[in-house]
């Protein structure tokens, strides 16, 4: 997950775009998947006919939830939790849930969580409710295993020759994140372009809090207790997660049939709604304001039918989520 962030404030990425396809305006119950700084749910609630249900795993967020609940009385609650228990909340008549997987300015400029490579001392990374930080990856995982993470969440050429660095350096001493990121430059020092540190930076991240489990269970829940006419809008910043969101939307809003020697009456049912098949993304007006939008992508889709399994798309990544369960083996 990429940060939406600004260098002096926080803004919601693509927040009029998404406002318009929740339709707030009439009134309702939205679940904040994502709370974050509290952009998304304090825009819904400007309507008094609207209530909120914001989730965030961050427990540091809870002043600024907090806030809001002042504000808005019994209209807005808060949840300490990760989204992929989305289905725990029993609550009717949802209109909307929504999904923000960047980071938020006071998540990402709080240097000592180490979500950053501009981040100093200890590796950290945990965004709340974790079971291990990114220092026990560095220090205990297999030059193996090590570079597994880099390749396929970061998408990184230079995984091997980063990955063996690190453990030779480990040897001799515990690894900090201004050690990890002088790692990478020497391996990548005559490379141009992005910050060098980025993709290790956003593979640690997608590890140590399970980010590819979490959004595959998190949609499948959303949909679980989302009535028939309400919408899921996800916003996402790396194409890991949009490839995944894609993939949710696309393959139960096609009628298929089983077999192409089948009369079109054994078609499969269409559970999605999908006006749109390409994303939105920012305009250059807001990229302006907030550079690191640039790389956002909002789908969304309305919910057609209950009863859906989503089992080819939880077996459609299954490789991606075996990566996250990778074992402490060194």
């Amino acid at each position: 997950m990429n940060a939406t962030i600004n260098l002096e404030k926080h803004f919601p990425v693509l927040l009029n775009e998404l406002i318009s396809i929740i339709s707030p305006l009439y009134g309702g119950t939205f679940i904040d998947c994502t709370f974050g700084a509290g952009g998304y749910s304090e825009k819904i609630l400007e309507e008094i006919s609207n209530n909120v249900i914001a989730l965030d795993r961050d427990n540091s967020l809870k002043k600024i939830a907090s806030n809001l609940q002042s504000k808005y009385k019994n209209r807005f609650k808060f949840y300490n939790m990760r989204f992929s228990n989305i289905d725990q909340i029993k609550i009717k008549n949802i209109k909307a849930i929504i999904f923000d997987l960047g980071y938020s300015l006071n998540q990402i400029s709080n240097l000592s969580r180490g979500l950053s490579f501009k981040s100093t001392g200890k590796l950290d990374m945990r965004m709340g409710l974790n079971d291990f930080s990114c220092d026990e990856i560095i220090s205990k995982m297999s030059q193996q295993n090590l570079s597994k993470i880099f390749k396929y969440f970061g998408d990184e050429k230079f995984a091997k020759p980063i990955a063996k660095k690190i453990v030779k350096l480990r040897e001799n001493k515990k690894i900090n994140t201004e050690d990890l990121v002088q790692i990478i430059e020497s391996v990548k020092k005559n490379k141009k372009g992005k910050n060098n540190s980025t993709k290790i930076f956003q593979a640690l991240r997608i590890f140590v809090n399970k980010e590819i489990t979490e959004l595959i269970n998190g949609l499948i829940g959303a949909y679980n207790i989302l009535p028939i006419g309400g919408v899921i809008a996800v916003v996402t910043f790396h194409s890991i997660e949009d490839k995944i969101v894609k993939f949710f939307f696309k393959e139960y809003s096609e009628v298929k049939n089983s077999s192409r020697y089948l009369p079109k009456s054994i078609s499969t049912k269409r559970y999605f709604n999908l006006i749109r098949k390409k994303p939105i993304i920012p305009s250059s007006g807001e990229i302006n304001i907030n550079p690191p939008s640039r790389s956002a992508k909002l789908r969304f889709a309305y919910k057609l039918e209950n009863g859906c399994n989503f089992k080819k798309f939880v077996s459609n990544f299954n490789y991606l989520k075996d990566i996250e369960n990778l074992n402490f083996d060194a």
